[in-house]
């Protein structure tokens, strides 16, 4: 999304000529949920000066009550105005970076650990990180009482159209606003499964990118229930078909330009890709914990339904876990296939960036590609190309991570032992559930 460098005059001019009334200050809390504190117009002037304070202990892995008070630091370029108003006026957002009393950015903050991740990259010698997210979400019809139900609105499938895909207007719209909030977005379709759907923006570097996913969800969500539709980016709502990723095409940048192109190496790739390449196949199933978050993510990385389940890379088929795109020059890039948009996008770009520099660090070499289709594969195949799996559910991604220190040294202390806090807590709820699958097995069986 084009981005603005944005001066406090700038902003208090704005808000006085399109008339804002309400200003929304959001973050984000270590699920990956978006917060907010909305204040009137009226105190703008300290918003500004980095003078509003909320109380931490209430969100999700921040602080404990004796120690709540924080303070949200606007960041003054994510100021935008709100397409959809109200008759009380427009509102405007600002994302914010969340500080302690003591005027030091709190670690347990998704977004101040991406930018220390950031830091760390260009002390190595790099510029920039460039994330091109590709989110999927399906659309449910609402209830006469404006609740989710599991009816889908169309019967589509890849690429259709209406009226097959009855979901085409609410996209367009979705898109248009997108458009209007300065968003520059390259492709929008059909997805694979029944109202599923698929929109893709143009890439940015990792934070812009980061905060581009946040408020393309909120964007996403809105405009759905305008048209009588609940919009959930759950990776796998509905059992036979096809769940939801956010495949994340990565670049690295230097001062000569992208990092990752070599006109004269093989695949016309340079020593660095394959380095970062090797990082994050070495670190995939520690990985996947962060970018496959919740207990419902598993279901979605099953054999058959297009999502990658094992740790391997190509640049000709779709199957392995990182894909290397057709085109080169300034657009060379690698492609993570497994992440889904539960994905806190913060800490998911921190640490796909860090077992990519990891990679580079240790100047480790990748395992050769895999061209063939390796769910057709069995297991001597498996075995004899060095091929293993991802984890198979969200307790043996924990225990990944926890073997991981690169990883872990990507969250930090805080954010790393508040993640798998909550994560060990949701694995413990759903092991208590038993499930309508296990009753219709056992029930009468035994």
């Amino acid at each position: 999304m084009a981005k603005k460098n944005y001066t406090k005059d700038e902003i208090r001019q704005i808000s006085q000529d399109e008339n804002v009334q309400f200003l929304r200050l959001m973050f984000t809390d270590i699920s990956g949920v978006i917060k907010n504190v909305e204040v009137p117009v009226d105190q703008l002037d300290k918003v500004l000066d980095n003078k509003v304070m909320f109380d931490g202990s209430s969100i999700d892995g921040f602080v404990r009550i004796e120690e709540s008070d924080m303070y949200l630091y606007p960041d003054l370029n994510t100021w935008m105005i709100f397409p959809w108003g109200s008759e009380h006026g427009k509102v405007a957002r600002l994302i914010c970076r969340v500080y302690n009393t003591d005027g030091t950015p709190f670690d347990g903050d998704p977004r101040n650990n991406l930018i220390r991740v950031l830091d760390e990259m260009r002390t190595a010698g790099y510029t920039d990180f460039n994330i091109g997210p590709e989110p999927e979400f399906f659309l449910f019809k609402l209830d006469a009482n404006g609740e989710p139900t599991l009816q889908l609105n169309d019967k589509g499938s890849y690429f259709d159209f209406a009226p097959v895909d009855l979901g085409e207007n609410c996209r367009r719209d979705i898109v248009l606003e997108l458009e209007n909030m300065g968003f520059e977005v390259e492709a929008s379709h059909h997805e694979v499964a029944p109202g599923q759907h698929e929109i893709d923006f143009k890439y940015a570097d990792a934070l812009e990118a980061a905060d581009d996913i946040q408020t393309f969800k909120l964007v996403v969500k809105t405009v759905a229930r305008k048209h009588g539709l609940h919009a959930t980016f759950m990776p796998k709502p509905l059992d036979g078909i096809n769940g939801s990723g956010m495949h994340m095409n990565m670049s690295l940048f230097h001062d000569k330009g992208n990092a990752f192109y070599d006109e004269k190496g093989d695949m016309r790739l340079s020593t660095e890709a394959y380095y970062f390449l090797a990082g994050l196949l070495n670190h995939a199933r520690g990985l996947t914990a962060i970018a496959n978050p919740t207990v419902n993510s598993y279901k979605r990385l099953v054999p058959g339904f297009e999502a990658p389940v094992y740790v391997a890379w190509s640049g000709k088929n779709r199957s392995p876990l990182v894909r290397v795109p057709a085109a080169r020059g300034l657009s060379t890039r690698l492609e993570l296939r497994s992440v889904d948009p539960t994905a806190n996008p913060y800490l998911a770009i921190a640490a796909m960036l860090e077992a990519g520099l990891d990679g580079i660090r240790n100047k480790v070499e990748p395992r050769p590609a895999v061209d063939r289709n390796i769910y057709r594969m069995d297991e001597d195949e498996l075995k004899a190309n060095h091929i293993t799996d991802l984890p198979s559910t969200l307790h043996n991604a924990l225990k990944d991570l926890q073997e991981d220190e690169v990883l872990r040294n990507a969250l930090g202390s805080h954010l790393y032992q508040s993640f798998m806090e909550s994560k060990r807590l949701e694995w413990a709820s759903y092991r208590q559930v038993v499930s309508q699958w296990e009753r219709d097995q056992y029930l009468e069986l035994y």
